[in-house]
């Protein structure tokens, strides 16, 4: 109806959406009240009054955008298929097209990054949700270490789901840094054929390579 007036829930989704708007085009340092006003089409007073300063409405901004980012989710046709490397390798492709294609996000989900640097608030929140990103994979990571102990020798869950984030962030670093030609199938293709040729060193080699 004209004139009725928006719930608070939904005025404050309308402003977290300009401000996702203005931090993902300018950057975080560049985010104020007044362009995100702007782009919601509202005065910044009602801005600071849902949000009662700029640094309170960037640190909820970061629980919207870590949502789209470190939520693990598993679909049920992945669940569903047999082999535990098969289903744990498969997980790790989506993951990789899921936040590969989203280059806004990720982008500002590095600038974040480097605000908790100075943000302690930030940095806690962020290191918080990656752990239980990490964690996420251990299941999974669980299941293909005990479907295969030989292939994965001296192998712990908590390590294997850590390889798997760090392909996966890996992976949305390489899409922003190279996107006209960076493709998932490839990446996981290299990276088979050149970790397929390394093997731990022993303390003994590792000791002689510094001779």
């Amino acid at each position: 109806m004209p004139g009725q007036k928006a719930s608070e829930q939904a005025r404050r989704a309308q402003i977290l959406r300009a401000a996702y708007e203005v931090a993902a085009r300018r950057g975080l340092d560049a985010l104020t009240v007044r362009l995100v006003a702007e782009r919601a089409k509202l005065s910044p007073g009602l801005i600071l009054f849902h949000f009662e300063s700029k640094d309170q409405l960037i640190v909820t901004l970061l629980d919207d955008v870590l949502a789209g980012t470190t939520v693990l989710r598993i679909p049920r046709d992945i669940a569903s298929i047999p082999a535990p490397v098969d289903r744990f390798l498969e997980l790790l492709r989506r993951e990789m097209i899921r936040l590969s294609g989203d280059r806004r996000r990720i982008r500002l989900f590095f600038d974040y990054w480097a605000q908790g640097f100075r943000h302690p608030i930030i940095r806690a929140r962020m290191q918080a949700e990656l752990d239980r990103y990490r964690e996420a994979f251990c299941g999974l990571a669980s299941e293909v270490l005990a479907a295969e102990p030989a292939r994965f020798a001296d192998v712990t869950a908590t390590g294997l789901a850590g390889v798997a984030v760090s392909f996966i962030k890996g992976c949305a670093v390489q899409s922003m840094i190279d996107p006209r030609h960076f493709d998932v199938d490839e990446y996981l293709a290299a990276a088979g054929g050149l970790l397929g040729q390394l093997r731990p060193r022993s303390t003994r080699e590792a000791a002689g390579a510094r001779r």
